[in-house]
């Protein structure tokens, strides 16, 4: 999470100082209580109407090594007139299952508006749990892998079993007593890696000796 500032006082640190965000929402995962970007927003809407000041939300968006990043403003405008500014920056996973685009680009933008507050607000969030939805995406996720990596290594192990050994005919036989004749390969090696019937071997054990 990147966070850009500019900064001005008086009216801001008041309402840093002031300024009671409560987690009021419950994680299911961790049965602990977390805030939400919606919950500092309510929050601080009566100091904004107090001291005479403006807070705007708004959103830019960019991308970084092939990554859709929602980048989240929040603008703080005093009874003066100067301007407080803090950027904050969240990844986007458009190929979110049950999501369509412009539900994860809500999701993400939700997430660095908070973000962004956080920064404007000086509100320590780094004992928060992320959010109940965030908790379900990596659960389904982590459910998701194994399954994944079992699907995948399933059929490979099928398939090495199946094509580890197969049966040579009399001409690769012949060739294979060959090569282990010019030095370039062993018995021991050929049975092991192929089906030699009982009839191959005792012509395989008859030719090399001689």
């Amino acid at each position: 999470m990147n966070a850009q500032v500019e900064i001005c006082l008086d009216d801001l640190v008041a309402i840093q100082h002031e300024l009671k965000a409560p987690k009021d929402k419950v994680n299911t995962f961790g049965k602990y209580k977390y805030r939400s970007c919606e919950s500092i927003l309510e929050a601080v809407k009566p100091l904004l109407h107090k001291y005479g000041c403006k807070l705007t939300l708004s959103d830019d968006s960019k991308e970084m090594c092939g990554i859709p990043v929602v980048i989240a403003i929040a603008t703080f405008t005093d009874s003066k007139g100067n301007q407080t500014i803090v950027k904050a920056e969240a990844g986007v996973e458009i190929n979110k299952k049950g999501m369509d685009v412009a539900q994860t680009f809500g999701a993400s933008s939700s997430y660095a508006r908070k973000y962004a507050l956080n920064g404007l607000f000086l509100i320590d969030d780094t004992k928060d749990a992320d959010s109940d939805e965030f908790h379900n995406q990596y659960q389904a996720q982590q459910n998701q892998q194994p399954r994944q990596q079992q699907a995948y290594q399933q059929p490979r192990q099928q398939q090495v079993q199946q094509t580890q050994k197969h049966a040579l005919n009399d001409a690769q036989i012949t060739s294979a007593i060959a090569k282990i004749k010019a030095g370039s390969g062993t018995k021991e090696a050929l049975y092991k890696a192929y089906i030699i019937t009982d009839e191959q071997k005792q012509r395989i054990e008859s030719e090399v000796a001689a």
